[in-house]
């Protein structure tokens, strides 16, 4: 696959002609999928120059136009569901029925933004002066530089070129090199489709020679990301220069708060497959647990019970309900947060281990109980399959400790009182929060967060207007 694909630069496949290829591990054994010819400067330059031709046509293409197309996107994508799952499962370790998941959640952002096209809407506003009228308008920011992460390989590619090609925005797309052929799947749709030539490009290849020529290049207007808060906040330092406009979706840890009137059924069966989906490698999955104490037994117990019962094993046989970490990086720093829970007093009820299966890099559901606050399972973003849980009786405590934190994307709590529910909401520091649910991420609502989990949001009527600049205009007649 990787060799009829590679880099998309101006409507058409072509290999990159950078010195060292990309190399492609199945997660789930360890063995080599595939090699890339990686993208050099030049095929990056190559790129560039092709969103900025494209840009003189497609920014004044009607959002008619530009619907029509991402619904043929969608279709596209509809027709390849399954060969883009089989893949997906393959880069990212993820199961088969996990990875289907996601191309869908990826077709409906090419829907969503049809249809917001459609609806970029201005407004006319009383002028003080007279015979005058005021009239704001929105129009497309411009080239756009995208960069996107392993752990979603599609549908964080699809959040950012829909709503980008939605505006009237050209792109140039950098994937995650691990996870290269899943986003080269969204690429050979927009090709079917008959995306213009330069609209949305494609490339693969290390950091010299894809991310540092887009970032300092000032024919990129606007970044757009998701990644590390490191990362993030690497991208500013570098993006000052030419001061591009940002939008990033960062780090997560998010709390979970259980209180003594939960439904401790639904909370745990809605936590345990929250927390192992994708081997806990998402951004807004339930963390650190804060539980009160008339139900933390219960609730450790439960978390346990139903930790044990879960089918770990290579994302593509049947039955798999949790696939292996994305390399042996994330294995040793697993290893090592649980190791430090282990030094500060935690208590491992269940996992704690590395899996010997097929050469591949798994871990087994870890359930940590007695956590306290200073260690890293519940102090930093785990990344993995480990739930960290602490108990809490006093509210006001409560709230200290679950706001001490600089990451504040998603927050989540458990609760039948309805004034419990309005003041959880109110005070819980987070750029989104779920209420007996952990469903945040959909095309039709803003997915993001605040404080050092990012800026500007994905998704929803308000994902399109990260990529619109406002126009006044002041007309005298």
């Amino acid at each position: 696959m990787y060799q009829n694909f590679g880099q998309f630069i101006n409507g058409e496949w072509r290999q990159g002609s950078g010195a060292e290829p990309v190399i492609v591990t199945d997660p789930g054994n360890g063995q080599t999928l595939g090699e890339i010819a990686a993208a050099s400067v030049a095929d990056t330059q190559s790129a560039l120059a092709s969103a900025e031709a494209a840009l003189v046509e497609w920014r004044t293409t009607s959002g008619w136009a530009r619907a029509d197309l991402l619904q043929a996107v969608a279709k596209e994508m509809t027709a390849l569901a399954a060969e883009a799952a089989q893949i997906i499962s393959k880069e990212s370790g993820k199961p088969l029925a996990q990875a289907s998941r996601e191309w869908e959640l990826s077709t409906d952002q090419f829907i969503w933004y049809a249809e917001e096209a459609r609806r970029i809407y201005g407004r006319t506003v009383e002028s003080r002066v007279p015979g005058g009228r005021c009239e704001v308008s929105h129009e497309p920011v411009g080239v756009v530089a995208a960069f996107t992460a392993w752990n979603f390989p599609v549908v964080l590619v699809a959040r950012k070129l829909a709503p980008a090609l939605a505006a009237g925005c050209t792109v140039v797309l950098r994937p995650s090199s691990e996870v290269p052929g899943s986003a080269m799947m969204i690429f050979e749709c927009l090709r079917k489709a008959g995306l213009p030539a330069g609209v949305a490009n494609l490339v693969v290849g290390p950091t010299a020679a894809t991310y540092e020529p887009l970032i300092a290049s000032p024919v990129v207007k606007k970044v757009s990301l998701t990644g590390s808060t490191q990362l993030g906040q690497q991208m500013i330092r570098d993006s000052a220069a030419t001061i591009k406009r940002l939008s990033m979706e960062l780090g997560g840890n998010a709390p979970v708060i259980v209180y003594d009137d939960a439904d401790l059924e639904k909370a745990l069966d809605l936590s345990v497959a929250t927390k192992f989906a994708n081997c806990g490698q998402v951004c807004v999955t339930c963390d650190r647990f804060y539980v009160h104490q008339s139900r933390y037994h219960d609730f450790v117990q439960g978390f346990a019970e139903r930790a044990k019962k879960l089918r770990v094993g290579y994302g593509l046989d049947e039955g798999t309900q949790m696939g292996p970490l994305i390399n042996p990086r994330r294995l040793k720093a697993i290893e090592a947060i649980v190791a430090d829970a282990r030094e500060k007093g935690a208590r491992i009820v269940v996992g704690g281990e590395r899996i010997e299966l097929n050469g591949g890099y798994f871990f087994a559901p870890t359930v940590i109980a007695d956590v306290p606050d200073d260690a890293l399972a519940i102090a930093e973003e785990n990344f993995g399959p480990i739930a960290a849980i602490t108990s809490f009786s006093d509210s006001d405590d409560l709230w200290r400790r679950v706001n001490n934190s600089d990451f504040a994307l998603s927050a989540y709590a458990f609760t039948r009182d309805p004034a419990r529910i309005r003041e959880t909401v109110a005070r819980l520091e987070s750029g989104m929060v779920g209420i007996n649910s952990y469903a945040l991420a959909a095309a039709e609502v803003p997915f993001g967060g605040v404080k050092a989990s990012g800026m500007g949001r994905e998704g929803g009527s308000e994902g399109i207007h990260d990529y619109m600049n406002i126009k006044l205009a002041q007309i005298v007649l």
